[in-house]
């Protein structure tokens, strides 16, 4: 049992390592002085959001980039708040921007992806840009993604998102959980086996799109509107999918105001992975459930003599300390280090809140915004 233990946290340590090694092989991008010549479209689905709408709203307002290159399409996904009169409202105060609402139309069981899918059918530019409607985006946001665009020439460029508020320990524990998740997405890449990607903060050609068949073949699963469309976009070109490191693009969102909320969020997260193509990406997601029970069991193996003190409190430490570093790293790209005050409380939370989400992932359906999933 003893040997069986040190095997996973000895893998689990390789893991993590490689993407703290990753993550430094992603240089940090410098925008250049350049002429703007990049189009982009940006896509924002929305379902009863009156209360972020404003926010974003007013950010894409006083984006840097010309009004003349770039429009947006908000896709209504059926609200019935008043998010709509709200953008109506918006609209009328930042005459300027190119924006228009749309209607969803649904045609499979993800709501988001025929929101995506329609808005993309009715773009007038090259490049499509995604994001969600309770973000917010840097005034330099399409300047960087355009002088990234210029230079390199990819198909598909995945962007940082972290959130915004950090008051309550929930939300610092939310923090830190999303600064696990980008030092992965952002290592991973840097190891060349990018697996996570987030559409909150997405860029890729409107041909690439439909040379890859958007998202067919996973219609079915609700959630994966990023993570499917980045598989496939790793099978067809690997070399044209970038990962763009820099403070000027970072989009932030906001944290789950409650527990309950989290759960589903993450049950939601969590429901996609079992469908995943790539090897590496369900190897990390198994590694990192079984190390995380492992850490639960802990006392328990030491309660019935399989294991001694010494060694409990050895593999505690190293899952700890490991977990710690890659968090670091993310923290101090995005300027967050002032909520690793609550990473210790955090790192003994996380284990009992990952599994049961695991579990609830695989058993259980779950409710978003006011629709029911099934698994």
């Amino acid at each position: 049992m003893l040997l069986l233990i040190f095997v996973i946290t000895a893998l689990y340590v390789f893991i993590i390592g490689s993407f703290i090694y990753g993550f430094d092989k992603v240089s940090n991008f410098t925008i250049s002085d350049v002429t703007p010549k990049t189009k982009f479209s940006l896509i924002i689905p929305f379902r009863n959001e009156s209360d972020h709408l404003e926010n974003l709203i007013t950010s894409l307002a006083h984006l840097n980039y010309p009004k003349s290159h770039f429009e947006i399409l908000l896709i209504d996904d059926d609200s019935n708040d008043s998010s709509v009169e709200l953008i109506e409202t918006l609209h009328s105060k930042y005459q300027s921007l190119d924006l228009k609402v749309l209607s969803n139309e649904r045609i499979s069981a993800a709501p988001k992806k025929d929101a995506i899918t329609l808005g993309i059918k009715n773009t007038k530019y090259d490049w499509i840009v995604t994001s969600d409607a309770d973000c917010i985006v840097p005034k330099y946001w399409l300047d960087a993604y355009d002088s990234y665009i210029q230079h390199y020439k990819p198909n598909f460029i995945m962007g940082p998102v972290t959130y915004t508020n950090g008051v309550t320990f929930l939300d610092r524990f939310q923090i830190l959980e999303l600064l696990s998740l980008q030092g992965t997405t952002i290592g991973s890449f840097g190891i060349g086996k990018p697996f996570m990607c987030n559409g909150a903060n997405l860029v890729y050609s409107k041909k690439f799109f439909f040379d890859i068949n958007g998202f067919e073949g996973n219609t079915n699963i609700a959630s994966g509107d990023d993570v499917f469309l980045l598989q496939k976009a790793i099978s067809v070109n690997k070399k044209a999918v970038h990962y763009l490191k820099s403070n000027l693009v970072t989009v932030k969102t906001q944290t789950e105001p409650n527990f309950k909320l989290l759960k589903q969020q993450r049950i939601r997260w969590a429901s996609k992975t079992t469908n995943y193509n790539s090897i590496f990406g369900k190897l990390t997601g198994l590694t990192v459930v079984i190390m995380n029970g492992l850490i639960i069991c802990l006392p328990l193996f030491f309660g019935i003599g399989l294991i001694s003190i010494k060694s409990l409190i050895y593999i505690l430490f190293i899952k700890i300390l490991i977990d710690f570093l890659l968090i670091y790293k993310s923290a101090r790209f995005f300027e967050q280090e002032q909520f690793l005050i609550s990473y210790i409380a955090s790192s003994l939370f996380y284990p009992l809140f990952s599994i049961y989400v695991a579990i609830a992932s695989v058993f259980s359906n779950y409710k978003w915004k006011g629709r029911h999933y099934s698994k």
